[in-house]
């Protein structure tokens, strides 16, 4: 059986996510340690994800809109958002002590300029 882009990168999903819960049923230590940790340390990560970031997004344009695509991030955004509000308390603690950086922005460059991207090309489809 031949599949589409969209539907190797939903199998993808599929088998981290489902790897993902296992591994954390099983053992989450596991999970923090051999993955998180590893994972996400370094500048070399965010250009990784932005590199892949652009990759899937050429795929997804490929079969859908820009608004499409950003009605399914709203989505998402709230399944994050159950997750995160489980979890508010050390969560806003975190952000409390992120948002004390003086040079946030700058430090967050990447993923800004990017989100202004996205809405400015949503904008753009839904207006002109």
């Amino acid at each position: 059986m031949m599949y589409t882009p969209i539907e190797i990168l939903a199998l993808i999903l599929i088998i981290i996510s489902g790897i993902k819960i296992i591994t954390i049923l099983i053992n989450p230590s596991i999970w923090l340690n051999k993955v998180v940790k590893k994972v996400y340390v370094g500048k070399k990560t965010t250009f990784i994800f932005l590199v892949l970031a652009l990759i899937i997004l050429y795929f997804l344009l490929q079969e859908l809109t820009i608004v499409q695509i950003l009605s399914v991030m709203l989505f998402t955004a709230f399944i994050f958002g159950i997750g995160f509000s489980i979890h508010s308390k050390e969560l806003i603690k975190l952000a409390d002590q992120i948002f004390k950086n003086k040079n946030i922005v700058k430090s967050n460059w990447v993923p800004i300029i990017i989100w202004i991207i996205l809405l400015l090309w949503g904008l753009k489809e839904l207006f002109f």
